[in-house]
């Protein structure tokens, strides 16, 4: 399982390259009084944006657009009143992903604490990734069928918009589905059976930020509920609005990759909901804070992408998911706490098949990277279906092109697959092209434009993979394909300071499509020596002219391999800049993204 070694290192080493800058946002940014250096990271992050940047640079719940905008959305609220006024049973219906887990605790709580509804008459269907599968999946419906009493409203979030024969199958047993998603609807619309099918991206929506998440439509969907119950004097006006939950939906938003570009609504959210989150009202921060130490607190963006996120998305990934909906809905720190135990135990599972998944695929991806194809495409045969997407996200890392992981499926003679996707691919409108082309060999597939899901006939591999590798390539045409790493250029050593990062914290969050800044410099390595378990990560000290910073690189080497430099070399590196936190004291050290010796 060499065969990576022989590949031409213009197919596997990172390119560092400039950000295209948009010199008009840069120039306006600069008259509306940010600093050159935040002018230049927005100018860089917002290519051809005509909007106004306050709403973007000043993050505010004003600039939320009012949910009545969203097509369906009356309805659909109307109908949940109607189910809460007349003491219905109801089922809540969300993916197991994290935008899935935080949708469930929006529209849970909201029913309990604000809506008045007894826990009884509340059913949590939540799939199981490797049983079930995606959406509103057919043992799924079997279940809800089961249910005593059987609800007769079923709430979904995150999931629903591609399930119109399942949606069928409940209405005919006399349940109202309504739908709540953020996916992309497929080419015959929403779902003819839904009793509202509340979805940003539908064609007729007139919301005017299509980027949302799940968990954000669902509390769009449950504030709407909320003003219906008040009119109709169900509920006093003096209830509380829902703004506390925008907690969850910061994570959730965060967590699912949705832009933080040039939308007002995500940035606007994740920022509140970063606030709430750091006052610690909740038992599940409390716990995830103890867990990381108390220089971890105040949470920003990069904890809920990159501690909570994975922790959630592992229960699903391996087993069942309800730990993590209890762990987030947890009353006591104690419970919190024991539960986290059982997400980190996932974690640190999901780690090890990532690993051992991720080595073989690179393996498998030799002689398709070779041949210059436009996408990766690997079957790991004895791989697990739940870490297929984090898979993904390393291949298109390590190449620069969109990857797509399969493995076998628990129906037999299917496969079930995640993809991810780079820059200027939409990878669900390439999974549409690839059913035009070969629709017996792509049954199933949904997602957006970053990532996918499919479900493939094993005996349609051929053709499923010659026709997606055609549609690849009509979108992305003559593209140069390799692994890059863009970044914001360099700093001065006068720019070396926490003062410089408060700059770049200013502009935060920074996610999908908002990227931290990344720059680039040449420094003079004064000390180095492998850390961690394995020995695998780098600490060094390096120095730009009369400036010596402390700099940590993570994932440096492979077990047992030395570094190929050493003290007194010159690298050229690619770094962020980072607060780090040692007994309540700040210093500013650098994040090697990579870096290679200058001869």
């Amino acid at each position: 399982m060499n065969a990576l070694t022989d590949l031409p290192l213009s197919l596997t080493q990172p390119r560092l390259e400039p950000r295209p800058r948009d010199e008009a946002v840069y120039a306006r940014a600069q008259t509306e009084g940010l600093s050159e250096l935040q002018a230049r990271l927005l100018a860089s992050r917002l290519p051809g944006y005509h909007g106004e940047l306050a709403p973007l640079v000043s993050p505010s719940l004003r600039y939320l657009a009012h949910p009545e905008k969203l097509k369906d959305g009356r309805r659909a609220a109307e109908r949940i009143a109607q189910a809460v006024s007349e003491g219905e049973s109801i089922g809540i219906l969300t993916d197991y992903d994290v935008d899935g887990i935080t949708s469930h605790v929006v529209i849970r709580r909201t029913l309990v604490e604000l809506f008045g509804v007894p826990e009884s008459k509340l059913h949590s269907l939540i799939g199981h990734r490797i049983h079930d599968g995606y959406g509103i999946s057919l043992p799924l419906v079997e279940r809800t069928l089961a249910l005593k009493p059987e609800p007769t409203l079923v709430i979904t979030a995150d999931c629903g918009s591609s399930d119109e024969p399942r949606i069928a199958r409940m209405k005919a047993a006399g349940i109202d589905v309504v739908v709540s998603d953020h996916h992309a609807l497929p080419l015959e619309g929403p779902p003819a059976s839904a009793f509202a099918c509340v979805n940003p991206t539908r064609d007729d929506c007139a919301y005017p930020d299509k980027t949302i998440a799940g968990c954000m439509v669902a509390w769009l969907l449950m504030s709407l509920a909320r003003s219906v119950l008040i009119e109709w004097g169900a509920l006093s006006k003096a209830t509380p609005k829902l703004s506390p939950w925008l907690s969850y939906v910061a994570l959730g938003t965060v967590a699912d990759c949705v832009s933080l570009g040039g939308s007002p609504a995500n940035r606007a959210v994740v920022s509140h909901g970063l606030t709430l989150i750091n006052r610690m009202d909740a038992a599940c921060w409390r716990a995830m804070a103890a867990r990381l130490g108390q220089d971890s607190v105040p949470f920003n963006a990069e904890t809920l992408a990159f501690q909570m996120g994975p922790r959630i998305n592992a229960r699903s990934r391996l087993d069942d998911p309800y730990a993590a909906l209890h762990f987030m809905l947890a009353e006591s720190d104690g419970v919190a706490t024991r539960q986290l135990n059982v997400l980190d135990d996932d974690n640190q599972s999901r780690k090890a098949i990532e690993a051992d998944m991720a080595e073989e695929a690179r393996a498998f991806a030799a002689d398709e990277l070779a041949a210059n194809a436009p996408a990766v495409v690997v079957l790991l045969e004895d791989g697990h279906p739940g870490v297929q997407g984090i898979v993904a996200s390393r291949l298109v890392q390590a190449y620069g092109r969109p990857a797509l992981v399969l493995t076998q499926a628990a129906q037999p003679g299917m496969l079930t697959g995640s993809g991810r996707s780079i820059d200027g691919l939409h990878l669900r409108d390439a999974l549409q092209r690839t059913y035009e082309l070969a629709p017996e060999a792509l049954p199933r597939f949904g997602g957006h434009s970053g990532a996918a899901g499919v479900g493939v006939p094993r005996e349609q591999l051929d053709a499923f993979k010659a026709a997606f590798l055609q549609a690849v390539s009509e979108q992305l045409g003559d593209t140069p394909l390799y692994p890059r790493l863009w970044t914001d250029g360099e700093l001065s050593t006068a720019q070396l300071t926490l003062g410089t990062l408060s700059e770049i914290e200013a502009l935060g969050p920074y996610g999908r499509e908002f990227d931290p800044p990344l720059f680039e410099g040449r420094f003079i390595v004064e000390a180095l020596r492998p850390v961690g378990a394995d020995g695998t990560h780098l600490m060094l000290e390096l120095s730009m002219g009369p400036v010596t910073c402390k700099a940590i690189w993570f994932r440096a080497l492979t077990p047992g391999e030395l570094p190929s430099f050493s003290v007194g070399d010159t690298l050229h590196c690619a770094y962020k800049l980072n607060r780090n936190r040692w007994r309540g004291r700040d210093s500013l050290q650098l994040m090697v993204e990579h870096a290679s010796p200058v001869a």
